[in-house]
C-alpha cells in the first residue's frame, strides 16, 4: 500500500516541476524586478485582502471599497506583466482544482453528489 504522504509529496515535486508553476515563477519574477510593477501588484492584493476579511467577517462592504477595488483590478489589467502574472496564477490554479477533485473523488463516490441525493 502506498505512503499517502509520499505520494504528496511526488505531487508536490511535479508542480514545482510543471510548466504552469515555473512560467508563473517567471512571471512573478518580472513583476517583483519591477519597482512600479510590483507596488501597483502589492496594492492590488493588498486590496483583495483587505475585502476578503471584511466578508470573512461579516462586515458589510462599501459602494465606494468596491468602486476603489474595480480601479484597481482595472489598472493592474493594463499592465501587460501583471496582467500575464494573474492569467499564469489562472492557469496554475485551474491544475490544482483539477488535482483536488481527482484526490477527492474516492470521498466523492462514498457520500454521493450532494446535489443527487435529494433526487
Amino acid at each position: 500500500m502506498p505512503n499517502i504522504y509520499d505520494s504528496a509529496y511526488d505531487l508536490e515535486k511535479a508542480i514545482r516541476e510543471s510548466d504552469e508553476f515555473n512560467d508563473l515563477k517567471e512571471a512573478y519574477e518580472v513583476v517583483m524586478n519591477d519597482a512600479s510593477a510590483k507596488q501597483m501588484f502589492d496594492n492590488f492584493r493588498n486590496t483583495q485582502m483587505e475585502l476578503q476579511e471584511k466578508q470573512m467577517q461579516g462586515e458589510e462592504i462599501s459602494e465606494e471599497e468596491v468602486e476603489q477595488a474595480r480601479k484597481v483590478v482595472e489598472l493592474v489589467q493594463q499592465h501587460g506583466d501583471i496582467s500575464k502574472l494573474m492569467e499564469q496564477e489562472q492557469r496554475l490554479n485551474l491544475v490544482i482544482n483539477d488535482v483536488s477533485r481527482i484526490i477527492t473523488k474516492p470521498l466523492e463516490e462514498l457520500y454521493g453528489d450532494p446535489a443527487q441525493q435529494g433526487e
